[in-house]
């Protein structure tokens, strides 16, 4: 077989792109190979959210171009180039003023119900132990041009006439959840304005579907969310961390924020700390405003706070989420988790890392286990981003 090589940049979608591409190119005849130099079709799968992310692939580019004028000269085959993902094409609806996905990869679309369904079963058919449902708003699946949810199991024609058939995302959530039980399902990244009760109400009814929500907040400011284009204010933001709480109590929440933005003020700086304090999030990825050309932001909002301003917020922002995340996992010490082993532990082979339903890592010796295995654990201590447990062995009587 001819030999593929792909390089990804970016998030997990671009991950879970990379992985659908090199199945499509193994049907076509390509097998993946870690092992540039043997390729037979190079694929760069690029990320154009950060303005530095274009210019490495750029330069990276302008080596494989450079590479393949030397293979001709030299008489040697020229490996097939491709560039997909971010820079190339499609992904959301919402056009956020900082924000440069819309203009690089297109509108959202639905899969097809069955289509997922049939993926999901195949990855479990081949061993796997955990799915993850990825979009870039994930929980607008299905949703109409008019804003609607659908009714479930509509039929939607699209151009030439081919049958699109989807659901809500809450009914989505349910069907694979039931496909593939002893299968963990998870998804990110949820939308705000797009969460709704319904969505809530299967996470807590299926027992497989991972009790944690990725919910990006990026800023407790109403000025500042008007300002970036974000379609819901504080109070709507805190309202839907209410119902989260109140049906899935024990459900872990991570959020995205950014300090920085246009004419955010110390006030609108402050009103972003207390909702973090008001929240509790259990981890949060925190950055500050970086222009990104090509948005609305960079056309008509200044990027106008200082740098050394910026740096102060996000190191406060930081220390104060540390603080939070610390005091998160003391509250489960004590507590009984099955966990999913993924890999190592960083420090030692010695010990192996898993991750709880509510996507909290925990350290625990390796005793006779192995990557994929569940394991039941009690938590003996923390540190703010991991938590230490033990092996709960079950005595028969």
């Amino acid at each position: 077989m001819k030999k593929l090589y792909i390089e990804t940049y970016g998030c997990q979608m671009n991950v879970a792109d990379s992985e659908v591409v090199a199945a499509v190119m193994k049907m076509a005849g390509y097998e993946p190979t870690d092992n540039e130099a043997e390729a037979d079709a190079v694929f760069l799968n690029t990320c154009s959210v950060r303005e530095n992310a274009e210019n490495k692939i750029y330069h990276r580019l302008d080596q494989l171009y450079a590479q393949q004028r030397h293979n001709s000269a030299e008489g040697v085959r020229r490996p097939i180039l491709g560039v997909l993902g971010c820079m190339a094409e499609r992904g959301c609806n919402n056009f956020c003023h900082y924000c440069i996905v819309p203009y690089t990869r297109g509108r959202e679309r639905s899969r097809d119900v069955e289509s997922i369904l049939a993926e999901v079963r195949d990855l479990h058919d081949r061993g796997f132990k955990e799915v993850t449902l990825l979009g870039q708003n994930v929980n607008s699946y299905g949703l109409l041009p008019n804003g609607k949810r659908p009714d479930n199991g509509i039929i939607i024609e699209e151009q030439g006439g081919q049958e699109l058939h989807v659901c809500s995302f809450a009914e989505l959530l349910r069907r694979v959840a039931e496909a593939v039980p002893d299968m963990r399902v998870r998804f990110t990244t949820s939308n705000p304005e797009d969460m709704s009760e319904d969505i809530l109400h299967a996470i807590a009814d299926e027992p497989n579907l991972c009790h944690h929500i990725h919910f990006p907040v990026q800023s407790g400011s109403d000025k500042v969310l008007h300002d970036m284009n974000r379609k819901y204010t504080r109070e709507d933001y805190l309202r839907k961390v209410d119902a989260i709480r109140r049906i899935i109590p024990d459900c872990g929440l991570t959020t995205d924020v950014f300090v920085g933005y246009h004419d955010e003020t110390e006030d609108d700086f402050q009103q972003t700390l207390s909702l973090m304090k008001t929240v509790g999030f259990d981890a949060a990825f925190m950055f500050k405003y970086s222009e990104r050309p090509g948005t609305y932001a960079a056309k008509h909002l200044p990027d106008n706070v200082p740098e050394e301003e910026k740096i102060r917020r996000l190191n406060t922002l930081i220390h104060l989420q540390t603080e939070i995340s610390a005091e998160r996992n003391r509250q489960d010490k004590g507590k009984e988790f099955e966990i999913l082993i993924e890999r190592f532990s960083k420090r030692s082979h010695d010990q192996l890392m898993g991750r709880t339903p509510q996507n909290k890592a925990v350290v625990v010796a390796r005793g006779n286990h192995h990557i994929g295995d569940r394991v039941r654990v009690r938590i003996t201590g923390s540190s703010s981003a991991t938590l230490f447990g033990e092996e709960i062995v079950e005595t028969l009587k």
